[in-house]
């Protein structure tokens, strides 16, 4: 079978997604009548297929972890939500009156972002956007977007950029996931195959499928606190905080070092 067309995988799948939720525009229909659920396929590099459901890229802050509340109200100043994607987060901080910038690479993703009411969106990436003018005192990596540092290799450039974009003082705020704790034998095998490899036992080689379309495949990192730390080291930003009341999920706030 020939391999599926690169494309914006998250932006069409959020426009189905909020074609389904709302009732407007186009929606993907099974069988032509009945709306068919909006899934987004995750594929590893050892072959492990998931599926989840797109909704929840949508939901209402009632419909929250609670680690998302307690994250926004360590928000202050001016935010820039990384990964913001259909603007769940960064819409609520602008109705509580924050400002706050939203930045994704997903074209489609903004669009609905915007179209939910989110007034300031930058298409991007996070390496690109650093040499703008614009300054932040909250970073936000909400949706387990800690994720988004991707490998040892990777974490210093990537925080490096936000340094950039900082205001002194700045904080990032981050929830994670500590992969650790999993007694699934599929799971603590892909840990010691990355380990064997060199890699971090829980950074995880992905890419994304949608109906026709497929991303590139990427690196994404859930990693132990213990391990953060480590990763942090030598870059302009310390671990502060980490509430791990919901484990394994965690939420890491890092500061700025002056």
């Amino acid at each position: 079978m020939d391999e599926p067309p690169i494309g914006d995988v998250f932006g069409e799948m959020i426009r189905d997604a909020y074609a389904v939720r709302t009732g407007v525009g186009p929606r993907p229909l099974a069988g032509g009548r009945v709306p068919r659920p909006v899934i987004e396929i995750i594929e590893r590099d050892d072959g492990l297929i998931n599926g989840a459901p797109a909704d929840h890229y949508l939901a209402e802050p009632g419909e929250w972890q609670p680690h998302d509340h307690r994250a926004l109200r360590l928000c202050r100043g001016h935010v820039l939500d990384i990964g913001v994607g259909a603007g769940r987060t960064a819409v609520e901080l602008q109705r509580r009156g924050m400002a706050v910038t939203g930045l994704d690479t997903s074209a489609g993703a903004i669009e609905i972002a915007r179209r939910r009411g989110l007034r300031d969106t930058v298409l991007n990436t996070v390496d690109a956007y650093s040499s703008a003018d614009a300054r932040y005192d909250t970073f936000l990596l909400l949706g387990n977007n800690l994720g988004l540092i991707e490998n040892a290799e990777r974490a210093p450039v990537f925080l490096d950029a936000l340094a950039r974009l900082a205001n002194p003082g700045a904080r990032i705020i981050a929830q994670g996931t500590d992969p650790y704790g999993t007694t699934d034998p599929v799971h603590v095998g892909y840990h010691r195959r990355n380990r064997e490899r060199g890699r971090l036992g829980g950074q995880l080689r992905l890419r994304l499928r949608y109906r026709l379309l497929a991303t590139d495949w990427f690196d994404y990192l859930n990693c132990s606190p213990a391990e953060l730390k480590e990763l942090l080291a030598g870059t302009r930003w310390r671990l502060t905080a980490i509430d791990d009341t919901d484990r394994p999920y965690y939420l890491a706030v890092m500061e700025l070092s002056e």
